[in-house]
């Protein structure tokens, strides 16, 4: 089973692009998507973040809005929430990875939002990412309920710039443009990787 690694500053388009390659026949899994199921109530991770930051937590479930609000320029309390949900994430990860192969799968694709900033990169065949200008990023995150220009700045300062995520991948996906340009440069990198794995 060929492992693609995607990833993508917010706001890039990771979410539609993982759809794209679901629709080209990839296993496809999402970081956020984990989280959600961890912060559900009575989930493991809504568990160990209540033990930690109660007030975040709201008729049995994380609100996530609330435990931004508590994490975010505090760095302490971001290592700290990161040591509980880091390693329910990564549990949930296996598990996919372990269904996938087991079905048979040709390639799966995991949407993980720091590959670069853990040095997850290593676990993957090869990495895409997905890269959008700047002033188009901006508009979609800051379109987000809730967001704000300071918590956008915020998240940002957290995660790999992304001209240095460009460098560093086997792929880049530009969102900047229409829906069916998106899609076309997403088959053909999908192209590209499965060849490149029946050449290996």
């Amino acid at each position: 089973m060929i492992k693609i690694g995607l990833t993508g500053s917010i706001g890039m388009g990771k979410s539609t692009v993982l759809a794209m390659f679901s629709d080209l026949g990839a296993a496809v899994w999402n970081a956020d998507d984990a989280v959600h199921r961890l912060y559900a109530k009575g989930a493991a991770g809504a568990k160990a973040v209540g033990s930690m930051f109660p007030d975040a937590i709201v008729d049995g479930a994380v609100d996530r809005r609330a435990l931004a609000g508590l994490v975010l320029g505090d760095a302490q309390a971001l290592q700290s929430l990161e040591e509980i949900i880091h390693p329910l994430v990564a549990a949930d990860r296996e598990g996919f990875m372990d269904a996938a192969a087991h079905a048979g799968v040709a390639a799966a694709v995991l949407d993980i939002p720091l590959l670069f900033e853990n040095g997850t990169e290593k676990f993957f065949d090869a990495t895409v990412v997905v890269s959008a200008p700047a002033d188009i990023q901006r508009a979609r995150v800051l379109a987000r309920p809730g967001m704000t220009a300071e918590k956008f700045e915020a998240i940002l300062k957290l995660q790999t710039p992304d001209a240095q995520k460009r460098q560093l991948a086997d792929y880049v996906i530009d969102t900047g443009v229409t829906i069916d340009e998106t899609r076309a440069q997403v088959a053909e990198v999908y192209g590209e990787i499965l060849r490149q794995a029946t050449r290996a």
